[in-house]
């Protein structure tokens, strides 16, 4: 369980190209870098190369020690776009990066063949919605490059993810895949500890399930593989606060944060890097982690 991961007899290590990302006892924020016209949060905004490095840069600044850059939106309803364009969009952004920053980058696809070249760009990690199972070349891809992996679950696609999910017990079934996919994946070459697993808040899960997810998140992942959290920003947040403004959604991603990681997730995915790094900060503090 991760909670047992945190304790001090106990190590938890992500490996990924770039070496390994000791998260035993302080957590890290992957910044989210959106290269598309049409994700929820930031569509557009920073769109080409030199904005998406300059907004990179802000992230970097504010204490991201990953960024994730997708090309793709996967917003509820989100249309596909071609390999060719997700790897014009992000290629040149993972190599410029790369070219001046030494930390962890990310390429968020499900594609083999973006992913192929985001590694060869400089990337470090592969960030799968689909847990490696949307394309059939994508966990060849990620042993053969010893990159780091994201195993996200999601229920169904984008395109319709969101009408009427159903579960019998979403917690039981989250933590049934993740166990699944990690034996499939390090007996197809994958390094059990480049893996890291997503709930996927908001992939394929009405206002309940993701509750329930969060109330359990500490006990979700395979024993000593980190959780990646990716809550920021997302609707269900709205829903409860009865509001579609986004920028009313920072600060409980902020509370969402601290919770988590007071229930041991180590890795939280977000678009406002400060708040929700001295927020865990603090957390860790009292906690007696820092």
């Amino acid at each position: 369980m991760l909670q047992a991961a945190n304790s001090l007899n106990s190590l938890m290590i992500w490996k990924t190209r770039r070496g390994t990302l000791d998260l035993t006892r302080r957590g890290q924020m992957m910044g989210i870098l959106n290269v598309t016209p049409d994700s929820f949060s930031d569509g557009g905004r920073h769109w080409g190369a030199e904005r998406a490095l300059g907004h990179a840069r802000l992230m970097i600044g504010e204490g991201a020690a990953l960024i994730d850059i997708g090309g793709e939106s996967t917003r509820p309803g989100a249309a596909p776009v071609s390999a060719l364009d997700e790897i014009q969009r992000t290629v040149p952004v993972v190599s410029a990066l790369r070219a001046e920053w030494d930390g962890l980058i990310s390429i968020d696809t499900s594609k083999a063949a973006v992913a192929e070249a985001a590694l060869a760009a400089g990337a470090d990690i592969v960030n799968d919605v689909t847990g490696l199972r949307g394309d059939p070349a994508m966990a060849e891809v990620c042993a053969a490059s010893g990159c780091g992996v994201v195993v996200m679950h999601m229920r169904g696609e984008p395109q319709t993810m969101q009408a009427a999910p159903q579960y019998a017990d979403v917690v039981a079934e989250v933590r049934e895949f993740f166990a699944k996919r990690m034996e499939a994946l390090t007996r197809i070459g994958i390094h059990p500890e480049a893996l890291c697993f997503d709930p996927g808040i908001g992939f394929g899960k009405a206002l309940h399930h993701n509750l329930a997810l969060l109330r359990a998140v500490g006990d979700l992942s395979p024993a000593g593989r980190p959780l990646l959290l990716g809550v920021s920003r997302k609707s269900f947040i709205g829903t409860l606060l009865g509001t579609n403004d986004l920028a009313l959604r920072d600060w409980p991603t902020v509370a969402i944060t601290s919770k988590a990681r007071e229930q041991g997730v180590m890795l939280h995915r977000v678009h406002a890097v400060r708040p929700n790094l001295e927020a865990m900060r603090m957390t860790e503090a009292i906690l007696g982690k820092s």
